[in-house]
């Protein structure tokens, strides 16, 4: 049977507020939005579209040219950015606002501008404080005691931390996503519609989510159809019309006229992908940067997956795990599972806001091992978000360049591939990330002590059966 949950606003969504919810988010933003990363091909393509369009027009041949950035497509005998259109837009305001200057080579610090990392803490990482938000509360709703635990490993034992101050779009379309998902399970369709429609001009890959959320919207009827998808209406006419403006018809996707090397790649399957591989599939789940090894914790969000579909809510354990399965196995079947350099599988970053609803239920049902999986999921995503765009390879996986710089110390790769941070800036970045994975472990042990103390108590406390 269910277990009685305070109910909200949303109505047959379980939602409750973890214990020091406030104190948890504050922490995790101290980690994760503190560090300063140096500007990538992702940040100089978004945000020549981000000038282009306040210039009024779509392509940006001298920004893009100039840049030199590797993310771009050439149609019509223009240069334009190859991602959706969405998060460019969403940066225009912090961009212009900050008065950042044009994406070309000696404009941005090379290691770090503190410019662009506000666009980043607006565009993605205050999106990212409210999808844990929602992952926090429906997971205390779900496991009462361990919603904040759940918010805290699905911000710091995944790649999400890493993909909060970057130019990444994965964490913009994973809480849209997730938020669509919430609005639909809370019987609101319209508002679904809308938030699903928003993620679809972040991402071309979140159709399939639209797709789904469609499924599960049409339990109800015919009615709640129409006003899911009159909610999503503006989104698909806008990424459409882009399309159409910029690559001559709505169905082009920007991907089908990638200007670098990987153009043939990625125009073949669909947008790249093809039917997992295995050697795709040793990168996602097994390889340097992989799930199993960088964050294993997801083993236990998968089995507790299982355990909300036991606990009644099977339509909504089913959204999760088709969506999850669906971008997993996608991103096996990529050409380029980690998607160049990035902290690891970052195309399954949109569909992990849904994992993560199995974290709470799995600490409640086997809180050592989720504990310990947690744990370490949190030693290896601190130490790949402090280090991936400086690192391209980490040998042995992040374990063997973690046990290299406990025995080498400031000499090792690790520790000398650190970038700066705001909380002591330049003054000393083996310190700076000293203080940033002390907090983590800080903020752990706020979200997950209390919570074991009180079982192992109340276990201590039984009478022996007889």
């Amino acid at each position: 049977m269910r277990a009685p949950v305070r109910r909200s606003p949303l109505g047959s969504v379980p939602w409750a507020r973890p214990r020091h919810e406030l104190l948890l988010v504050a922490l995790v933003a101290l980690v994760t939005l503190t560090v300063v990363q140096p500007p990538n091909t992702q940040d100089r393509s978004r945000l020549c579209l981000s000038r282009a369009i306040v210039a009024g027009r779509l392509h940006a041949d001298r920004c893009i040219a100039r840049s030199e950035t590797e993310d771009f497509a050439a149609f019509g005998g223009h240069l334009y950015t190859d991602k959706a259109p969405g998060m460019s837009v969403l940066e225009i305001g912090p961009a212009e606002a900050v008065r950042l200057p044009p994406p070309a080579p000696g404009r941005w610090a090379a290691e770090g501008d503190l410019r662009l990392w506000l666009v980043h803490v607006l565009a993605t990482g205050l999106p990212f404080l409210a999808c844990l938000l929602l992952v926090g509360r429906i997971s205390e709703g779900l496991a009462p005691g361990w919603g904040g635990a759940a918010l805290v490993v699905f911000a710091l034992g995944t790649e999400m931390g890493a993909l909060a101050i970057t130019g990444f779009d994965h964490v913009l379309t994973g809480a849209l996503a997730f938020g669509a998902f919430v609005l639909a399970w809370a019987r609101r369709p319209l508002a679904a519609g809308v938030a699903a429609g928003l993620a679809l001009t972040s991402e071309y890959e979140a159709a399939a989510i639209l797709a789904v959320l469609l499924a599960y919207v049409a339990r109800d009827g015919v009615r709640p159809v129409v006003l899911y998808a009159g909610g999503a209406l503006p989104g698909v006419l806008l990424l459409g019309a882009y399309d159409w403006a910029a690559f001559g018809a709505p169905w082009h996707a920007s991907y089908r006229y990638l200007g670098n090397g990987l153009r043939n790649e990625q125009r073949s399957g669909v947008l790249g992908i093809h039917l997992p591989t295995a050697h795709g599939t040793w990168d996602v789940l097994a390889g340097q940067k992989g799930f199993l090894v960088a964050a294993p914790v997801l083993m236990a969000a998968a089995y507790g997956l299982f355990r909300v579909w036991e606990s009644g809510y099977r339509a909504e354990a089913a959204v999760c795990t088709t969506i999850s399965a669906f971008f997993i196995l996608a991103d096996c079947g990529y050409f380029q599972p980690y998607g160049g350099l990035s902290p690891g599988p970052r195309f399954v970053g949109t569909a992990l806001p849904f994992l993560a609803l199995g974290l709470g239920p799995a600490f409640e049902r086997l809180p050592r091992i989720t504990a310990v999986l947690a744990a370490l999921s949190i030693v290896a995503s601190t130490a790949l978000a402090l280090t991936w765009q400086q690192v391209a390879y980490y040998r042995e996986s992040v374990w063997g360049e973690i046990a290299r710089a406990a025995a080498q110390g400031g000499s090792s790769r690790l520790l000398s591939s650190l970038p700066r941070d705001v909380l002591l800036w330049d003054l000393n970045r083996i310190a700076g990330a000293a203080l940033v994975s002390g907090l983590a472990v800080a903020v752990f042990a706020v979200a997950v002590a209390p919570k074991m103390i009180v079982r192992r108590s109340s276990s201590a406390g039984r009478a022996p059966l007889l």
